[in-house]
């Protein structure tokens, strides 16, 4: 036996595992789930879960902070911010330990209004943006070299109203979205049907008035969640009053409508029953999806729906040039009231959280149709409402 050659395949074994090593450790992530404190829920529980697999394991779970509704991660992963969606609205920070697994508590500063139900971090990772879907305003808070919050050092209050009188009568901010310029901030608020912008000065943490200062969109829509597509071209809202996604141009902080498509079946019924949640765009940037959540006020059973085959997650497909949607179909999502959901970052499972079954169901996505699959996977987790994935040292 050549003597080289015993050499040569040794040096290439022992280049090749570490690689294969690496490259299944990519796969884990850790799946943050924010959720609503009742029931049993304690808060936000932390996953491991493998993004090639499907497999899962829980971690921690960080207990103390009512209504952990929605969760932003800071650009270097180090942090996590939690809004506390209730009356008196807070915004909590955390670091995170991508080692164990686990949240620390460090401290706590109000939101500046109501029921804050949507927190971002700016690119630099200096400035926590949180909206206040009672308050009807958003504010800014700087972050402290420590991950910490420092008080908001500034707070805009939306004016106006909308033709539904039960859900419009007041700006609700839903989601302050933050564009990958870090300047363009766009911000749907259900309550006054327009798509607020403002420039971001991250130097100073200011906020500053748009040009346009808002995007309108159609009476009684209630505009929710907002994306924006991969190539920076085009951005998307969902609408949860009006169950439609308004596709737009988008150029230097300027929206520019192109296309309104319904995110219901044509075979659908009781569409007044159906409100949208959230919305994404597949990692290759040629699928779109949104959530619908059926309610029905006359159920005997409660306020939501007596079968599993009225929530579904809907699939578009993308047009590279255009940007206009094209559909596919709905799937069922295996629970009731889908809030968020999530696209794992290699963009081959999606994740559903569905807020009133206790449960996360897990969808395998074909990459080349867009179209969702059910697995024989599910997490069960009190109440869930926001995913956020973070990867494993």
């Amino acid at each position: 036996m050549n003597f080289k050659n015993i050499i040569s395949g040794l040096l290439c074994s022992f280049l090749l595992y570490p690689q294969i090593g690496i490259s299944q450790n990519k796969a884990d992530q850790y799946l943050l789930v924010g959720t609503y404190t009742r029931k049993n829920s304690e808060g936000i529980y932390v996953y491991k879960f493998n993004t090639n697999t499907g497999g899962f394991s829980r971690v921690s779970v960080a207990s103390g902070i009512k209504n952990p509704s929605f969760l932003a991660v800071s650009p270097d992963q180090k942090f996590v911010y939690a809004v506390s969606e209730i009356g008196e609205g807070a915004v909590h920070a955390y670091s995170f330990d991508k080692n164990a697994g686990t949240l620390t508590s460090l401290n706590t500063q109000s939101s500046g209004g109501a029921d804050p139900c949507h927190v971002s971090v700016d690119k630099t990772g200096k400035w926590v943006l949180v909206g206040n879907y009672s308050g009807g305003n958003l504010s800014v808070l700087p972050v402290n070299t420590d991950g910490s919050l420092g008080k908001a050092t500034q707070t805009i209050n939306h004016e106006g109203k909308g033709p539904n009188a039960g859900r419009q009568e007041k700006p609700h901010v839903h989601s302050v979205n933050i564009a990958s310029n870090n300047r363009d901030i766009f911000v749907p608020d259900l309550g006054i049907d327009k798509i607020m912008t403002y420039d971001l000065d991250a130097k100073n943490g200011k906020l500053l008035e748009g040009k346009p200062a808002f995007t309108k969109v159609a009476d009684g829509s209630g505009p929710r969640h907002f994306t924006i597509h991969p190539n920076g071209k085009f951005a998307y809202v969902i609408q949860e009053l009006s169950s439609t996604v308004t596709a737009f141009n988008y150029v230097l902080g300027k929206l520019t409508p192109i296309q309104t498509i319904t995110t219901l079946a044509k075979d659908f019924k009781d569409k007044n029953k159906s409100f949208c949640a959230d919305i994404h765009i597949s990692p290759d940037g040629k699928f779109l999806y949104g959530s619908n959540r059926f309610v029905d006020a006359g159920n005997k059973n409660g306020i939501f729906a007596p079968n599993n085959t009225t929530d579904t997650i809907v699939m578009y497909s993308i047009d590279q040039k255009t940007g206009k949607l094209t559909y596919i179909g709905n799937e069922p999502v295996l629970g009731k009231i889908p809030r968020n959901f999530m696209i794992t970052p290699n963009g081959k499972f999606v994740l559903v959280a569905n807020q009133e079954t206790d449960n996360i169901s897990i969808f395998k996505r074909d990459t080349k149709t867009g179209k969702l699959s059910p697995t024989d996977k599910q997490i069960d987790v009190p109440v869930p409402v926001c995913l956020k994935m973070v990867s494993v040292e």
